[in-house]
């Protein structure tokens, strides 16, 4: 990978990592309910889940996608009906009213790490950014290491990109601390996650 080309895959990673889909909605929402701290295993595992898929898809499952449709169709309902469920479990999050509340069960939802990663196989919009990075930036026929790098880079770039959104949140926490604005808050997340499913819809 030549200088050139280099540049070319940061400034891809960094648009592509940056502009508004599931993850970064739900990383502004875990800065706000969580705080920016407690959202790394969640960033952590969106940007090496990322890598991992796109290294996947550099090593032949993007073609694999394309002779099978049956494959694609069900990636896309899975990666639906986890959306929906996020998306209704911050439209029923309640704001904190002390440790008993909390000790109930009525906690806002948080991702962790392994399902942050595993997230990104059911991901529209992973899923558009890895196949684009292969097509546009591997030649066909080209050696396994290159498709590594690749994935290095753009999960390296994809870390800093998502956690401005993390830190957002964590800067929107005291304007929200009021329990109504909070419910508030999550409901307009949760209508936004729903709204990212319209790409893929349209796919």
């Amino acid at each position: 990978m030549d200088a050139s080309t280099l540049f070319a895959v940061i400034a891809f990673a960094t648009v592509t990592s940056i502009t508004p889909g599931p993850n970064n909605m739900m990383l502004l929402a875990s800065g706000v309910n969580h705080g920016f701290r407690a959202s790394w295993p969640h960033m952590l595992g969106i940007s090496i889940g990322f890598a991992v898929l796109l290294l996947a898809t550099a090593l032949g499952l993007g073609a694999l996608m394309q002779q099978w449709p049956t494959l694609s169709l069900l990636l896309k309902t899975g990666g639906g009906a986890y959306l929906v469920w996020m998306a209704w479990r911050l439209w029923q999050a309640e704001a904190p009213r002390g440790t008993e509340t909390a000790a109930a069960g009525h906690t806002r939802p948080r991702m962790g790490f392994w399902a942050a990663a595993a997230f990104q196989w059911v991901n529209p919009k992973a899923w558009m950014m890895a196949l684009a990075a292969v097509a546009g930036f591997l030649v066909p026929g080209a050696p396994w290491w290159s498709g590594l790098l690749l994935a290095l880079v753009c999960g390296l770039v994809n870390l800093p990109c998502i956690a401005l959104w993390a830190y957002a949140g964590a800067r929107l926490a005291r304007q929200l601390a009021d329990p109504a604005r909070r419910r508030v808050f999550n409901a307009v997340m949760a209508v936004l996650l729903l709204a990212s499913l319209w790409p893929m819809l349209r796919a």
